[in-house]
C-alpha cells in the first residue's frame, strides 16, 4: 500500500485547485450574493437551485440535502472516489507532485482504481489516434472524408482507429505498465483464448468523456464487411463508464450550453461532429441507447432549468425516431426547459443534412420549431381515423392520458386546449375537462402527477428573506432548530461569523461558554471551533481554519451544519463590527438573562430552606449579573 499523503500537499492541493473551477465542470453556477455562487445540485434532485459555493472559503453546501465540504469532498462524492484517489487526481490538475509518509512517491501499480482505469483509457485514445495516420486505416481516412470530416477534424474530436489484429492495444498498455486485470475491468480488452485481447478491431474509434473532460469509454463504427458485429460497438458497463450517464460531446459542448441555456440532443457521433463544425456548439448525443433520467439530470444541472432554456431534440424521419421522440416527451416533465423537435423534411440527419445541404441548413434545422408535446400528439392522434366519432373518441382517450401528465396546472389546460383543435372536437372545455379528470385518477391511484423534490427558494427556512422553522436536525439531543426563535436566530448568526468573518467576532467569541448557545446544534458547531483552536486561528488562514472546524465535528451531521454556516448568507445588509457586535451582545445578554432567572427561580423553590450565606452568595451574584445586563444594554460590545 502506498503511504499516507503528506499534509502540506494535501493543503497545497486544497489552495491550488479553486472549488468553484471543478464544481463548473460537472453544473452550471450563477451570483448568489454575498461572494457565493449557485446551481442545481448534482446529488439530488431539484426544481430550484438551492446548492451552494463559496469560492473565497472554499466550501459548498447543499441546502436541499445538506452535503457539503471542500473541494476534495466535492469531488470524492461525484466521482465516487477515495480521499487519496481524489487528491492524486486534483494535484495531477494542479501539476503538483505528491509526497508519502511512507515509501516516497506513489508507485503508478498503488494508484486508485478509478484514475487507473481513466489513465488507460487516456493512453488508448493516443494510440487509437496514432494508428488513425496508419495505412490500415486508410478505409477510416476515407469514411469521415465521404462525410465531411477532414483531418483537423478527426483531431478536434480526437477520431482515431483501432488496428485489425488482435492484440494491439493490449500488448501497447501492457508496455505502459497496465495489467491484465485493469484491461479487462475498463472494457478496452476482453478474454480471449490465450489471455485479453482487444475488445476493438478494425473499427473507427470516438472517445467518449464525462463532464469533466476524462475519458470514460469509446464508441466504435464498423467499417468492413467481413466484421460480424454491430455497426456500433460501444464501451461494456465498467465502474467508470454507464452507458445511461455519459453524453457524447458534453466536455465540449458543456459551455456554450450553460451560456447560451440552449442544448441540442441527436443521434449519432458523427452528427455531434456535423453540429458543432456547422456552429452548432451545443450538440450532444446519447450513447447506445435512449434519453432518459439520468440525461436530464445532467443537462438541467447545465442549463439551470431558467425560463429561456431551450433542449432540441433531432431524430430521425423513420418510425424510429418518432419513437424516440414519444420516448422524449415521456420525460419532457422533468424539464423546466421548453423542449422542441427538429425533423428535417426529407428526414435526413444533421451528418447527411450538411453533406447535401451545407452548415446553413444544420444551424436552421435546430432553431426550435415544433414543441416537442405538439409532435408527439399528433403522432398519437394521427394513427386513428378522425372523420368518425369513434376514432376522435380513441385518439382523445389515448392522448388526453398523456397530456394529465402535465404538472403545471396551467401548461396543462393549455396543452389540452390544442389538444381539442388536434382532434377535431370543438368543445375545448370538454377536452380541458377529461384530462383534469384523468390527472386526478392518477393522483388517487398515487400517480406522481405532482411536483416533488424540488424546493422553491435559497437557503433552507427562508423564504423572501423571513427565517422559517427548519426540520429538527438528525443526531442532536435537545429541542429542534426554530429559527423563529430570535435566540436561535442570533445564534446562528454569531456562528456565520465566527466561520466566515472571525476577524469582527474574534478575541471576543471565543470567550463564550458551549451554555451561551441555547440550541444543541450550535452549541456542537461552537465546540467544533473550539477544538480547532477557537476563531482566533482564522485571522491566519481562513480555509485551514475551516478544514479544522469541520475535522473537528464527532459526525457528518454536525460537520454538514459547520459548511451550511460557513457558506450562507447573513440576514444583515451590512455586515461589520456594528453588525458583529450586536450579535455577540445579543447572545451574552440572553445568556445573562438566563442565568438571572435560574438564581431568582431557586432562590423562590427554596423560600426560607435557603442557608444565610448561600442566600447572600446568590443575591449578590444576581446583582452582578443584574449590572453586567445593564452594562451591555447601555455600551453594546464595549461592555464584554
Amino acid at each position: 500500500m502506498a503511504g499516507r499523503i503528506n499534509d502540506d500537499d494535501v493543503k497545497a492541493v486544497r489552495d491550488a485547485v479553486p472549488i468553484d473551477s471543478v464544481v463548473s465542470e460537472y453544473l452550471q453556477l450563477r451570483n448568489a450574493g454575498g461572494g457565493n455562487l449557485k446551481g442545481l445540485c448534482p446529488f439530488h434532485d431539484e426544481k430550484s437551485p438551492s446548492f451552494q459555493v463559496s469560492p473565497g472559503k472554499g466550501l459548498f453546501h447543499c441546502f436541499g440535502c445538506q452535503e457539503g465540504g471542500d473541494t476534495i469532498a466535492f469531488v470524492m462524492k461525484i466521482d465516487h472516489l477515495s480521499f487519496s484517489e481524489t487528491v492524486e487526481r486534483l494535484a495531477a490538475k494542479a501539476g503538483i507532485t505528491l509526497r508519502y509518509e511512507e515509501g516516497g512517491y506513489n508507485p503508478s501499480h498503488q494508484r486508485g482504481e478509478r484514475i487507473r482505469l481513466i489513465e488507460a483509457h487516456q493512453a488508448a485514445a493516443e494510440f487509437y489516434v496514432r494508428a488513425l495516420e496508419s495505412p490500415e486505416a486508410e478505409i477510416g481516412r476515407k469514411f469521415l472524408a465521404e462525410r465531411g470530416f477532414d483531418q483537423d477534424a478527426a483531431t478536434h474530436f480526437r477520431v482515431g482507429y483501432s488496428p485489425a489484429g488482435w492484440d494491439h492495444l493490449t500488448r501497447y498498455l501492457r508496455g505502459k505498465g497496465f495489467s491484465d486485470k485493469e484491461l479487462i475491468t475498463s472494457g478496452l480488452s476482453q478474454d480471449g483464448r490465450r489471455g485479453p485481447i482487444d475488445r476493438f478491431r478494425g473499427r473507427l474509434m470516438w472517445p467518449i468523456s464525462d463532464t469533466a473532460g476524462e475519458i470514460v469509454g469509446f464508441g466504435a463504427r464498423k467499417l468492413r464487411d467481413d466484421d460480424n458485429g454491430p455497426k456500433y460497438l460501444n464501451t461494456p458497463e465498467t465502474p467508470i463508464y454507464k452507458k445511461s450517464q455519459v453524453l457524447y460531446g458534453i466536455d465540449l459542448a458543456k459551455k456554450d450550453i450553460a451560456k447560451a441555456s440552449r442544448a441540442v440532443v441527436v443521434e449519432g457521433y458523427t452528427d455531434v461532429m456535423a453540429c458543432h463544425l456547422a456552429g452548432v456548439t451545443t450538440a450532444i448525443a446519447t450513447c447506445g441507447t435512449a434519453f432518459g433520467n439520468d440525461h436530464i439530470k445532467i443537462l438541467r444541472r447545465l442549463l439551470m432549468d431558467n425560463g429561456s432554456a431551450r433542449v432540441i431534440f433531432t431524430f430521425d424521419g423513420d418510425s424510429a425516431g418518432q419513437k424516440a421522440a414519444l420516448r422524449a416527451f415521456e420525460d419532457d416533465q422533468k424539464f423546466a426547459a421548453e423542449t422542441y423537435i427538429a425533423i428535417a423534411p426529407d428526414g435526413m440527419d444533421p451528418c447527411d443534412l450538411r453533406l447535401a445541404k451545407g452548415d446553413d441548413s444544420v444551424r436552421d434545422l435546430v432553431e426550435p420549431r415544433t414543441p416537442l408535446f405538439e409532435f408527439a400528439l399528433r403522432q398519437i392522434v394521427g394513427r386513428y381515423d378522425l372523420e368518425t366519432p369513434a376514432g376522435r373518441a380513441a385518439a382523445l382517450d389515448e392522448a388526453a392520458a398523456v397530456v394529465a401528465k402535465i404538472k403545471t396546472s396551467s401548461v396543462q389546460r393549455e396543452v389540452a386546449v390544442q389538444l381539442a383543435g388536434f382532434v377535431g372536437i370543438l368543445d375545448q372545455e370538454f377536452v380541458v375537462h377529461r384530462v383534469a379528470q384523468l390527472a386526478r385518477w392518477a393522483r388517487d391511484k398515487g400517480g406522481d402527477t405532482a411536483e416533488r423534490g424540488g424546493r422553491r427558494g435559497g437557503a433552507p427556512g427562508m423564504r423572501g428573506g423571513a427565517p422559517q422553522q427548519p426540520a429538527p436536525a438528525p443526531g442532536f439531543s435537545g429541542p429542534a432548530l426554530n429559527l423563529r426563535s430570535p435566540a436561535h436566530r442570533t445564534e446562528r448568526e454569531l456562528l456565520k461569523l465566527a466561520l466566515q468573518k472571525p476577524a469582527l467576532v474574534s478575541p471576543a467569541f471565543d470567550a463564550y461558554g458551549l451554555d451561551e448557545f441555547t440550541a444543541p446544534p450550535y452549541a456542537a458547531v461552537r465546540r467544533c471551533i473550539e477544538e480547532a483552536g477557537g476563531a482566533e486561528q482564522g485571522l491566519a488562514d481562513n480555509r485551514e481554519y475551516l478544514v479544522a472546524v469541520m475535522d473537528a465535528a464527532p459526525d457528518n451531521t454536525v460537520r454538514s451544519l459547520v459548511t451550511e454556516l460557513a457558506v450562507e448568507v447573513f440576514i444583515g445588509k451590512t455586515i461589520d463590527e456594528t453588525y458583529a457586535g450586536m450579535q455577540l451582545v445579543h447572545v451574552r445578554l440572553r445568556a445573562v438573562d438566563r442565568r438571572i432567572n435560574d438564581v431568582q427561580g431557586s432562590l423562590a423553590r427554596l423560600g426560607s430552606h435557603v442557608a444565610p450565606q448561600d442566600l447572600a452568595a446568590a443575591q449578590n451574584e444576581v446583582w452582578v449579573l443584574q449590572q453586567y445586563a445593564q452594562s451591555l444594554r447601555a455600551h453594546g460590545a464595549a461592555a464584554l
